[in-house]
């Protein structure tokens, strides 16, 4: 007996229903997007290495996806370097392409490319898969997509307040309320590692402190001091595990907290524009919260951290996060080229809603009329009604083979669709159809007019 073909770990297929659910949450997400006035792109689904390697921190080069050459991909490699089993070195021999982690390290290499056909300020949505070499568990895939918002060429904090103001929008639209908008900034971040005396080892720290949902704090103490991070540093970081308050006396206390470090008093700064701005014009279904432990531990971002929590009693990690990045183009060649930006996560945000049961509601794609085939005559003369149906934008298929009455009308019923079209002899003669409604059972002879007039009510 033949094995049962699978699928990769941390792969999905999709059924109708799932997709239907999937297109349901990429439409709302698009609306919004496009009502905040931010345009499509689409990068290729696999990039140079080099464009994506040394972006994400030591933790995400090794999560990347990478592609062997084509063809011979061992010709590169001399024998020393395979008995030697370095696999690094390997690596860059056999392999130049890799599959995206992101999509904005692919973004920041667009808009250098393509710079010269930009105005900016640049506001570009993108809605496309990506891939990462993770250990799948639950909310966490190794292919899934990303919808993200980003705007480059201003170092303006309204769009900073825009963002907070477009997660609000989204999730009240897919009506998933509690959510909480936790917001930091990269510049605080710094300044306490200045004025703790690890400002040299500000990756280290914000990596660690990233994962303090996760690992706890003492788990966070102890990758600290794994990374070189002194015990006396450590001691002074630690309140920050347990900041409470309010966001505004959040606020004094980290005003008070660095009053030795100018970047951080000026993230502090930035920060507070931008709560007490959103504070003013208020929310509609999420909650704002300073989170100082927040850093999201990609080594691109600057200033602002973004990053969305499912209501509470979901048990999922973040469904959205992003934050500024000052010079992100730098890497590729363009300077002082300052950008901020957000991501959903669409398959986090699909369980969510789920387990909320917040898709009762939605139905799947299906045809309004379906049309019972009883050969080949019937059919032909039915596939006129159908050509002027669809030219009217009303969904409707011929079943394919003449097979017996019952096993159609079984299909239509267990698809649901609401109407039936039955052609013989008697109504090709008078050039009119049988109509069924398959919820009241009520017949009627209609012609082609009157067919569409009832069918396109619906």
């Amino acid at each position: 007996m033949a094995q049962k073909p699978s699928i990769p770990k941390g792969t999905r297929d999709f059924s109708p229903s799932e997709v239907a659910k999937r297109n349901y949450i990429f439409s709302t997400i698009r609306q919004v997007f496009e009502t905040y006035g931010f345009q499509p792109i689409e990068t290729p689904s696999f990039e140079n290495s080099e464009t994506l390697m040394g972006k994400y921190g030591e933790e995400g080069d090794r999560l990347i996806f990478k592609i062997l050459n084509s063809g011979d991909y061992l010709n590169k490699v001399d024998d020393a370097l395979l008995q030697a089993k370095d696999s690094l070195k390997i690596t860059s021999k056999i392999s130049e392409k890799a599959l995206r982690y992101d999509l904005t390290v692919p973004f920041a290499r667009y808009v250098v490319q393509h710079q010269n056909e930009i105005e900016f300020p640049f506001k570009r949505y993108q809605m496309q898969p990506v891939w990462r070499a993770d250990r799948p568990q639950k909310g966490r895939f190794r292919e899934f997509f990303q919808c993200d918002a980003d705007v480059v060429g201003s170092k303006s904090l309204w769009q900073e307040i825009e963002f907070v103001q477009l997660y609000d929008a989204v999730f009240s639209k897919l009506k998933l309320t509690g959510t909480t908008i936790k917001l930091n900034n990269r510049k605080i971040l710094a300044g306490i590692a200045e004025i703790i005396g690890a400002a040299d080892k500000l990756i280290d720290f914000t990596v660690a402190l990233d994962k303090l949902d996760k690992i706890g704090a003492d788990g966070v103490a102890k990758e600290m001091l794994e990374k070189g991070i002194s015990e006396q540093a450590i001691e002074k970081v630690k309140p920050l595990f347990n900041f409470h308050g309010n966001n505004q006396e959040k606020l004094n206390q980290l005003q008070a907290l660095l009053t030795e470090s100018k970047e951080g008093l000026s993230g502090v700064e930035d920060l507070r524009f931008v709560v007490d701005t959103v504070e003013k014009f208020g929310l509609e279904s999420a909650k704002l919260e300073i989170d100082v432990t927040l850093a999201r531990g990609l080594n691109y971002y600057t200033g602002a951290i973004y990053e969305v929590s499912a209501p509470e009693g979901v048990n999922m990690g973040s469904i959205g996060g992003g934050g500024r990045y000052d010079d992100l183009t730098g890497i590729f060649g363009l300077k002082d080229m300052s950008g901020v930006g957000i991501s959903f996560g669409l398959d986090r945000i699909y369980l969510v809603l789920e387990e909320l049961y917040l898709f009762k509601s939605l139905e799947l794609p299906k045809p309004k009329v379906l049309f019972i085939n009883f050969g080949d005559a019937e059919a032909a003369f039915c596939m006129k009604a159908l050509v002027e149906l669809r030219r009217n934008n009303i969904k409707s298929e011929l079943y394919p083979d003449s097979a017996k009455l019952k096993k159609q009308m079984n299909y239509a019923n267990k698809r649901e669709i609401p109407y039936v079209v039955m052609v013989g002899s008697s109504e090709m003669k008078s050039n009119t159809y049988t109509l069924k409604n398959m919820q009241s059972g009520k017949q009627e002879i209609c012609d082609l007019k009157e067919l569409i007039r009832i069918t396109a009510q619906l």
